[in-house]
Parts: structure tokens; sequence; C-alpha cells
């Protein structure tokens, strides 16, 4: 089975963010679902702005050729007054510009988030897929994975401690998998002379 690479962004800068325990769970069972995780950190990405387009900052371009260079990316976003955090929004506008430069496009992805509320992220998951719609990124749209988070769920370690929730995380990179490897072929560049001639 071949091992897929995937970049992990956590939308969240916070030392104590529980989707960053999250996404170290899933990083810890990845590999048991043929996925290797590699966080790319959005921590030191400066403000997008078009006036950087033409000299585009070192933290950014690095952020840029992270996403590049990895197989798929999974996106684990916390919810912020029923959205996306700036932080995250932030990341996606640097990954996709300048215009014609998107990191982006054509990126197998899959989306998965953790909250204290009973809706587990379910508001701000809409508003990133549209997001990464709109950047061509296709995203894994089933099973969705809304999680609520409970008092010693996951430790700083990422140890699930509940079997349940631990089944479901793995069902859950078992098809982000899947969803990759049907996704790459659209990856491939087409021959010269077979292009679209409208």
């Amino acid at each position: 089975m071949t091992t897929y690479d995937v970049g992990i962004i956590v939308g969240s800068i916070s030392s104590t963010s529980i989707n960053r325990r999250l996404a170290r769970a899933l990083t810890v069972l990845a590999p048991e679902a043929g996925l290797r995780l590699t966080e790319i950190p959005i921590r030191s990405l400066p403000m997008y702005s078009a006036d950087h387009d033409a000299a585009i900052p070192a933290e950014a371009a690095e952020f840029k050729r992270a996403i590049e260079a990895s197989d798929a990316i999974i996106v684990v976003t916390p919810e912020y007054n029923r959205s996306v955090p700036g932080v995250l929004k932030n990341a996606l506008d640097t990954a996709s510009r300048p215009w014609g430069d998107n990191s982006l496009a054509g990126k197998p992805t899959a989306v998965i988030g953790m909250s204290i509320g009973t809706i587990g992220t379910a508001a701000s998951q809409q508003h990133l897929r549209n997001i990464l719609a709109f950047l061509a990124a296709p995203t894994l749209t089933q099973p969705e994975a809304y999680l609520q988070i409970q008092e010693g769920l996951i430790t700083d370690d990422g140890t699930v401690t509940d079997v349940l929730t631990a089944e479901f995380l793995m069902s859950w990179l078992v098809a982000a998998r899947e969803h990759f490897e049907r996704a790459r072929p659209a990856l491939e560049p087409i021959p010269a002379g077979q292009g679209s001639a409208a």
C-alpha cells in the first residue's frame, strides 16, 4: 500500500488548542491508514496583502512550497463565531495568491474539527468547504467529522482514550486516504497536444 505524505494545517495558534490535540491524535493513527502526517505551521505567516505579490515574504513562500510538496492536505479547524478562525483564513489566502499561483488548486483535501459545543465545528467546516471549493481543492464530502471535546478524550500526546472515538477517527482517515487516491489522477499533467482547444 502506497503511503501518502499529507500536510496537516491546524487552524489555531493557541498553545492550549484542542484542535492541535486532535491533529496529534490523527498523526498517531495515520500510519495504520497509509498516511504520514506532517504539520504545516501557520503561526509565522504575515497577514496577506496584495502589496506582497511581487515579492512574496519568505514565510509565505515556504508555506506554499510545503503545500505543493504534499500529496494531500488535512485541515483541522476550530470554530470561532460560527466561522473559521482569522489565522486559518489568512493561511488559505496566502496559499492561493498571487493570482494564478494557487498552491491548493487540485490538491486533495479533507477537513475535520473539534469544539466544546455540541455541533462540533459544523458551521466552521461549511464555510471552510466553500472556501476550498472556490480554490479548486477537491474535498472529502463523506464521512463528515464534527467532534465535541470531553475531558480526557485526547491526551496531550495524541492518545485517544475512548475506543469508539478512536475507531471513528481511523475510519475517517481511511476514507480520507481513499479520497486522496481517487483525486490524485486529476493532478497528473495533460500530455502536450491533448488539452482542450476551447
